[in-house]
Formats: structure tokens, C-alpha cells, sequence
């Protein structure tokens, strides 16, 4: 134990260097006169002319006040004049009604802003701080595929990583508590287990799928309701076959055939089904196993059998008869999952174990000297892969010790001490973390991080993995700089960019949080209609029968409650071609399948394809598939593959607002929320969210009431909610938003009315912007705040890529990301390669010193104890 906690130790060291290794930022202080006569002649009259008429020391909108006595404390506020920015860009003040800047006006203000109270040297800017990033889940589960071809499960072996500014990518959030590094320690042994030979030479064997096996010359069917692309044969209790597999033995010797089989049942509640079967296995010809089974519950069966075979071709059947006829009323079955054949057993036929030269190319000597340098050379190799970047020679030295000390134990083998040593190397912090150098630079420059930390840091932007061989030789040769541009596409254009696509946007648009988010369709539907005493009484009486204990249920009941089952929550179909729909509505898991990948797959799109990033926001095409677009009431698509479909000229849909994945993860259980939906577009489409909520503010219900004895519609709630003078400011901002998508349901289906209301869709921004309906909201959102979106998507995907939040001095980074796409028609290649030829993306502050984890060797023991 006293071993273990020495790992931990060291860890937990290079978390607090990590956590302190960050300069502070230079500040403004009162006092300063930098910048207070350009205040003073070009930013003063600006804000006397269209400010301070709210903003002064005795108004003070907002807790804003630009009105004071002494000018360098009033620069000094750098939080104030940061949000001053962000509202004149976005043209959220001065209010709708006054008098504003012009565009000139605001770039000068915009330009002193960074100059002289952000202190931005466009000649040296400031890259930020640096927490050194550990591998969140994803990271590490496709590492360890791509450095050992194993897929280890992390979603299920570890903990959930936090988030920060909306991303699981945050260094300051991801921290390593005691039990994630247990977790850890206990992967590495199971990956290096399953991934490295412990021994030189095995037993030859080839496994024969159950698939494999045919009946009359065809293939077997598969595993039944498991689905046809399963390797096993699914054999029914009731009906008797025989299947084949004819195996071509290549020299003669003693052999063993594994049969792997597994007895399964489909569960009905509270009966049984007593049926049996006679399995049997037969080689040439010849019965070798015979057993009878009745049911099993899943039981799994293996059987080893020794033959002795000559070469030549062999024939493997198997044969089921049933033994009874009761009836059926489970569906009792038998899984062949497969036969392994082991052999020939003698030693001059034994072979590699599977991926042995991976790991052991060159041959093993006899001689000590000659063993610890085969060793030194495989660790090496290996440890370089693992951390990213080569590893100095008394690393490597302390790993060959801890293989040497290993392999040269009794019962031991050179392969189980290189094993144990590359143990340590994927539970080192040097892999755990994401290690970055620096290119030495003049004093006072921020450096260029080194070509291997850039390399990193593009392979996890755009892969979430560890960097290939390409970028590997890149950076050896220091040509991975020159050669980004190239990178960059072939990069984009290899599946691996798939991760990028499904984890960011999972984040960005929240598609990760579909799968779970609750809808209760009965209660979304029943909004969308006139109360019908008569459906109210059939459900109601349902109710009454389904509580009733079924013993006591007479036959006119029981046949009563199965008609009311089928009729008593049934709505019609309606609307105008958009989503109607029939009896029952059902957001099922392949539905909501459909709808991350039509996310996905419409990013993908523009992406890959390089055409304008607005046609996130608004396109005449989506991705659909059957099931999906008879959800979204689009006909003439068949068939169960996602592709591209271009939608009717009326069609609302098209763009991040109308897919079903935005309009659920918006909503409420119940119904929907305008504003969920409007803070949604705010915060993730034009980069202004308002502050949050004072904690007094009642909740939207307690607007409910009724007008003329009808409900009140979400509309009108929201007009009363939003007449107290504390929630207008915020809410004039979010509800016209969220109002223009209430024709999409809480379940993500067009519809006209709720509760007999018309569904109005008209408003108006807190910008001037009016519209009549969703297609007209889009429109106003790729014209006159296309800016604003190019600004919001460059923030967030540059914080997914540097793994923390902006700061104001990163302000001129995204304003020249900005200006490249604007230049650019909209482009995505200019925003990805913006982001990777940006100052923060390349470059480390100058006055951090890079907080390097211990040397690789420096607690195998502590590791090796533990195993």
C-alpha cells in the first residue's frame, strides 16, 4: 500500500505544478495612464454621445456606469469593458429607439479596447495559460486503440469526465481524484494483458464463427433477433436442422476442438416453457458429443474434444432435434458461438502468438547484454508512441531495469518483463497528460510550442487520438510547422476526423445529451388539442380497469380494457403535410439515432464538403432516413440509411434550429420551452447569453391561467412573465427566439395549434430584426447576424481545441479567425486552419516553464508492487 501511494504521489505533484505553472495576466491598475488620452479623444465622446445616458454614476443600467473622475480606473475595469465590446457588436445596445454608433465608431472603440485595456501586443500576443491536459475518456479509449489495438471500454471502466465552458476537453476541470487513478493502474494491466504476448510460442488456432456453419450448401441465418451481422448460429428447440463447416487441416497431428454454445430463452412474465432438444456434434461423421437440453437462462457451454486428424479436409456438423411438442411459449434457443481449432499440439508446430512482431520484431537473444538491448530498443520505440515525444536515455534505462528485473525471474519470460515495463508506461503520467515543449525564443517572447506538443495538439483537435506515423516523422524532421495546411485536409479527410465531428458537436449542439433527455409524448400531444370529453372518459375508464386486480376483471371487462388499451391515449393525424401523424407517437432509440447522426451528418457535410458554414443555420437538405422523415412528415424516403435529402420548397426544416435534435434537448417533459430554446440560440448560434435568472423569479407556470375559457398559450404566458420589469431585459431577448419554434413540438414534429390556438411565430429581435415565421428567423440569422455566428461557432470551437476558457486578451485571435472566414465566403477550412495558426494554438506564455511529469521510471516499483 505504502508502494501505491508513492504512484499517487508523484501524480498528484505534477497536478500542482500543472495548476501553478500558469503566469498571471497583466492587469491595469488605477493609476496607469497608458491609453488615457486616447480615452480621452477618441472613446470619451463616443460613449457622452450614446451611453451615458444610461450608463452614468447615477444610472448605472446593468452595473455598468462609464462616467467617472479618474479615466485610468475607469480602463482598469477590464471585465466591464469586455461586455461593452461583446453588446456593441452584437447590436444589443444602445436600445432599439436611440441613436447608435457607427460601424467606424465601434472599431476604434473595439481597437483601443484591446490596446489599452487588454494590453494586446499584436506583435506578441498573449497565448494564455496552459493547464497540462489530461486524456479525457474518449481521448484515452482512442489512444489505446490507436498505440495497441485494443478497445477499452472507458465509458463503462471510468468515471464521467467533468465539463467546463461546455466541454469535456477543459485541462482546470479535468482533475485525477484517488479512484481515477486506481482505474488507471488496474486499465493498463488489462490492456497490456490482452494487447501483449507474455510467451514466444503458442498452440496454432483458427476459430470458426457459428455463422460459418451452412445447411444444404447455404449459410446460416445468424443470431435471430440479435441481428444478421452476429457471428453466431441461432438453432431453435422446435425445429429440427443440421449445419456444416468443412475445415482444411493442413498436417497431421493430435488436435482439440473448443465448442463454444450458449442455451438462451425470450422472457415472457410468469410462464415457462418446458420443451427440449438433442444437440449433438459430430466430426467426419461420427457423433463426438451428444447432450440434451431443456431450458437454460443463458447458460454458456464449452466443451474441449481431442482428435487426432491426417490433412487433409475435415467435416464439423451439427445437428438439433426437438425431444418434445409442448407448447410454445418462450423462444428457446441454442447459440453456437463458434469452434476453435487448437493444433497440431507437438512444439515443432507451435507459432507466434498474434501480433508478437508488433512488439517483438527483431529476435530475442540469449545473452544478458544482448536482451537488455532488444529491450531498450522495444521500450524505447514504445514509450516514444506512448508520451508523444522521444524519451530521454535514463527513462528508457529505468524501463529496461524493471523488464530485466521481471524477465529474469524463475517461470518468467523476456516477452512478461517487456510487458510489465510498457505496464508502467500507459499508467505514467507522461502518457495520462498531454506533455508539451517549447522552441527556445528571444526574452520576453511567448515561444512556439515544440513540434511534437503540435502535433499533439492537432491530432487531438481533429482526431481525439494520439498523432500517427505521418505526424510523427513530420516532427522529427521539424516539417510539421511548414507543412500544416496539407495536414490539416488530409487529416479532415481521414475517418478518424469522425471523433471531431461527434464530439463537438455533441457538445456544441448538445446531441450528446439526446439519449437521455424525457419526453412524455402522451402529455406533448394531448397540449396540441381541444380537451374531448369523450377521449377523457375512455382514458379515464381505462385507468379504472388497468388498476383492477386481472383475477377480479369479468370477460366484458378484459375485452373492454384491450379495446381501450388500443384506443384510449389515440390522436388522429392533421396538419398541413409537416408531421401528421397517426395513432401512436413513440421517440424510440433508433429514432433518436437518426436524429444525432442527421446533426452529425449535416456538420459533416459542411465540413468535408468546405461549403459555407450558414448552411448550418439554413439549408433546402437535411440527412434523413425513412423512419426519420416519416417523423418529420417528408415523404418518398425509403429504406434505413441516413443520406442526404433535399427537402420541399414549403418545408420549415433545414439547419441546427429545425432538426429534432435541437427541439428536444430545449424542451421540456411536458412541452416546450421558448425559453430554453431562445437561451439555446443566444449561447450556442450568436454568442450573447444574458446573465442568469434572479433566484426570486417564479417559475413560467404561475403566468398559467385562461383568457375566454380557453388555456393560455406559452405566448401569452410569457407576455406575463415577462411584464415584470426584472425579467423583460433578458427575456425580450430569448422569447422572440424560442416563440419563432413553437410550431415544432417538445417531441420535434410540426404542428399548428396548441390547446386550439394558433401557433403565432411572428416576432421581432432585441436587434430591429422582424419575422414571420422560422424560415424568415433563418434568413435574418445568415444575412444581418452572420457575424455574430461566425464569432460565437470560432469562441466555442476554439475552446474545444485549447482545452480552456477565452480570455479577454484572446479577443484579437478570434477577431483575425473571424475576418479569414469572412474573407473567406464562410468557409470551414478557414476557421479550422485559423484556429491552428492562431497565437494561442501555437505558442505557450514565455514566463511558463513547462511542468514536466517524473521520468518515466521513476515509480515502476510502486506500480509493479501494485500489480
Amino acid at each position: 500500500m505504502i508502494a501505491f501511494r508513492n504512484v499517487r504521489v508523484e501524480l498528484i505533484r505534477l497536478m500542482g505544478i500543472c495548476l501553478f505553472a500558469g503566469g498571471s495576466v497583466p492587469v491595469a491598475v488605477a493609476g496607469d495612464t497608458g491609453g488615457v488620452e486616447e480615452f480621452k479623444k477618441a472613446v470619451a465622446p463616443v460613449l457622452d454621445d450614446y451611453c451615458i445616458r444610461c450608463h452614468d454614476a447615477d444610472t448605472k443600467k446593468g452595473g455598468i456606469s462609464f462616467d467617472s473622475a479618474d479615466p485610468s480606473a475607469l480602463i482598469a475595469n477590464r471585465e466591464q469593458w469586455n461586455k461593452a465590446v461583446k453588446v456593441l457588436r452584437a447590436g444589443l445596445m444602445p436600445p432599439k429607439g436611440r441613436a447608435r454608433p457607427t460601424a467606424q465608431q465601434i472599431d476604434g472603440i473595439v481597437t483601443w479596447v484591446e490596446e489599452s485595456v487588454f494590453h494586446i501586443d499584436p506583435k506578441n500576443p498573449d497565448p494564455g495559460r496552459v493547464t497540462i491536459r489530461r486524456l479525457n475518456r474518449v481521448e484515452y479509449r482512442n489512444t489505446i486503440r490507436d498505440l495497441m489495438g485494443v478497445d477499452f471500454n472507458t465509458d463503462v471502466e471510468f468515471p464521467a469526465d467533468d465539463t467546463g465552458h461546455g466541454f469535456d476537453t477543459i485541462g482546470d476541470v479535468l482533475t485525477l481524484s484517488p479512484l481515477l487513478l486506481e482505474k488507471y493502474i488496474a486499465a493498463s494491466r488489462t490492456i497490456i494483458a490482452k494487447a501483449v504476448p507474455t510467451v514466444p510460442w503458442v498452440v496454432a488456432e483458427k476459430r470458426i464463427p457459428g455463422k460459418r456453419f451452412v445447411t444444404s450448401g447455404k449459410p446460416a441465418t445468424g443470431g435471430g433477433r440479435f441481428g444478421f451481422n452476429s457471428d453466431v448460429l441461432s438453432l431453435s428447440y422446435y425445429k429440427g436442422a443440421a449445419y456444416t463447416n468443412e475445415f482444411d487441416c493442413q498436417q497431421t497431428g493430435k488436435y482439440q476442438l473448443v465448442v463454444d454454445l450458449t442455451a438462451n430463452e425470450q422472457y415472457v412474465d410468469n410462464q415457462f416453457d418446458y420443451n427440449k432438444c438433442k444437440w449433438t456434434f459430430k466430426v467426419d461423421g461420427k457423433p463426438v458429443l451428444e447432450k440434451e437440453y431443456s431450458r437454460q437462462g443463458g447458460r454458456p457451454y464449452r466443451y474441449d474434444l481431442d482428435v487426432d486428424w491426417k490433412a487433409g479436409k475435415h467435416e464439423l456438423a451439427v445437428e438439433i432435434q426437438p425431444l418434445t411438442k409442448e407448447r410454445q411459449i418462450r423462444n428457446l434457443t441454442l447459440r453456437l458461438q463458434g469452434v476453435t481449432v487448437r493444433g497440431p499440439m507437438a512444439k515443432e508446430h507451435w507459432v507466434h502468438p498474434v501480433n508478437y512482431s508488433k512488439y517483438f520484431p527483431a529476435k530475442v537473444p540469449d545473452d544478458a547484454a544482448g536482451r537488455r538491448k532488444v529491450a531498450q530498443t522495444i521500450l524505447s520505440a514504445f514509450a516514444a508512441r506512448a508520451y508523444r515525444r522521444p524519451v530521454d536515455d535514463a527513462s528508457v534505462e529505468k524501463l529496461a531495469r524493471l523488464a530485466e528485473a521481471t524477465y529474469t525471474q524463475p517461470g518468467q519470460t523476456f516477452e512478461s518483463g517487456v510487458a510489465r515495463a510498457m505496464t508502467v508506461i500507459i499508467a505514467s503520467p507522461r502518457f495520462l497528460f498531454r506533455e508539451e515543449g517549447t522552441v527556445p525564443a528571444k526574452a520576453g517572447e511567448h515561444p512556439l510550442i515544440d513540434e511534437f506538443a503540435l502535433a499533439s495538439r492537432l491530432s487531438y483537435f481533429l482526431w481525439s487520438s494520439m498523432p500517427d506515423d505521418e505526424l510523427f516523422r513530420l516532427a522529427r524532421n521539424g516539417e510539421l510547422r511548414k507543412n500544416l495546411p496539407a495536414q490539416i485536409t488530409r487529416m479532415l479527410a481521414d475517418p478518424k476526423s469522425g471523433e471531431f465531428v461527434r464530439q463537438f458537436t455533441g457538445q456544441w449542439l448538445q446531441a450528446r445529451m439526446l439519449d437521455n433527455i424525457q419526453i412524455n409524448a402522451f402529455a406533448v400531444i394531448a397540449r396540441e388539442n381541444v380537451p374531448d370529453p369523450k377521449a377523457q372518459a375512455r382514458q379515464s375508464r381505462f385507468r379504472e380497469l388497468v388498476r383492477k386486480p386481472s383475477e377480479k376483471l369479468t370477460e366484458a371487462e378484459k375485452k373492454e380494457l384491450e379495446t381501450l388499451r388500443k384506443t384510449a391515449f389515440q390522436f388522429g393525424g392533421r396538419g398541413r403535410g409537416r408531421g401528421g401523424f397517426g395513432p401512436r407517437i413513440e421517440l424510440t432509440p433508433d429514432l433518436r439515432r437518426a436524429m444525432r447522426r442527421e446533426t452529425e451528418m449535416a456538420f459533416e457535410h459542411v465540413l468535408k464538403g468546405d461549403i459555407s458554414l450558414l448552411e448550418l443555420l439554413d439549408a433546402d437538405y437535411t440527412f434523413l432516413n425513412a423512419k426519420l422523415a416519416t417523423y418529420y412528415g417528408i415523404p418518398g424516403v425509403t429504406g434505413d440509411q441516413m443520406r442526404l435529402v433535399k427537402l420541399p420548397k414549403d418545408s420549415p426544416r433545414g439547419g441546427i434550429l429545425t432538426e429534432g435534435t435541437t427541439l428536444i434537448v430545449t424542451s421540456n417533459p411536458t412541452r416546450t420551452s421558448p425559453v430554453k430554446r431562445g437561451l439555446f440560440v443566444l449561447d450556442n448560434l450568436l454568442g450573447s447569453p444574458p446573465p442568469p435568472p434572479p433566484p426570486d423569479i417564479p417559475p413560467l407556470e404561475k403566468a398559467m391561467g385562461s383568457k375566454d375559457g380557453k388555456p393560455l398559450t406559452l405566448r401569452e404566458q410569457l407576455a406575463i412573465h415577462r411584464a415584470s420589469p426584472v425579467c423583460s431585459s433578458c427575456h425580450n431577448r430569448m422569447d422572440p427566439l424560442g416563440l419563432a419554434l413553437e410550431n415544432f413540438n417538445a417531441l420535434g414534429r410540426w404542428r399548428d395549434k396548441e390547446q386550439g390556438h394558433e401557433i403565432d411565430s411572428k416576432g421581432e429581435l432585441i436587434t430591429g430584426e422582424s419575422f414571420a415565421s422560422v424560415k424568415e428567423l433563418k434568413k435574418i440569422l445568415v444575412t444581418d447576424r452572420k457575424l455574430d455566428f461566425y464569432r460565437c461557432l470560432t469562441e466555442k470551437m476554439l475552446t474545444y481545441a485549447l482545452g480552456r476558457g477565452l480570455e479577454d486578451f484572446d479577443t484579437k485571435a478570434v477577431d483575425d479567425i473571424v475576418n479569414r472566414i469572412v474573407a473567406a465566403d464562410g468557409k470551414p477550412s478557414a476557421l479550422i486552419s485559423g484556429i491552428v495558426e492562431s497565437t494561442p494554438f501555437q505558442r505557450r506564455r514565455a514566463e511558463e516553464t513547462d511542468p514536466t511529469p517524473p521520468p518515466a521510471g521513476s515509480h515502476p516499483a510502486a506500480i509493479q508492487e501494485h500489480q
